[in-house]
């Protein structure tokens, strides 16, 4: 089932996600969703919270469906390694119609569990190490657009306060 992505200003996007405690029928329900929901939007990525279930699940396909091993799985996910730093324009299914340049690793370790609770770890770099970064940030209460400075975020930010008032967002 398509579900609705939460967009900028809702709270659930703000708060730490909580650890998932058992593997249950309703978890992999709900990434059976968050993978139809992705492919649909269509993004590169999806964490539980943007679609308003603050848990520490997140998926992602850099190839966007079209590599059938290109899918990642994470539940309680957490970074084991990062070096480097690229500086790539970056979207957001939450914060639709804005992009920018953002700093991440380049590389990038992620340790968790499977869909099926098994331990398993994620290496990425370049587009798959941004994506594994950007759900990261979802599950910690962050968006994209906390990690621009200055005009650049202030200018977005006003767009979409001004779309709100309009109530087109």
């Amino acid at each position: 089932m398509i579900r609705p992505i939460v967009r900028y200003g809702d709270d659930v996007l703000r708060q730490p996600a909580g650890d998932v405690v058992e593997i249950t029928a309703d978890l992999q329900s709900l990434i059976d969703d968050m993978i139809e929901t992705m492919y649909a939007a269509p993004g590169v990525g999806l964490a539980a919270p943007q679609v308003g279930v603050p848990l520490r699940v997140f998926v992602a396909d850099p190839s966007v469906g079209r590599n059938p091993d290109g899918l990642v799985v994470l539940v309680n996910p957490a970074v084991v390694e990062e070096e480097g730093v690229q500086s790539e324009e970056e979207g957001c299914l939450s914060v639709p119609g804005f992009a920018a340049k953002v700093r991440r690793p380049s590389r990038l370790v992620v340790r968790g569990l499977d869909r099926d609770g098994e331990p398993h770890e994620v290496e990425g770099a370049g587009l798959l190490a941004r994506a594994l970064q950007h759900e990261l940030d979802h599950l910690d209460g962050s968006l994209f657009l906390d990690r621009l400075r200055g005009l650049q975020r202030e200018l977005i930010v006003r767009r979409i306060h001004k779309l709100q008032r309009a109530g087109k967002w």
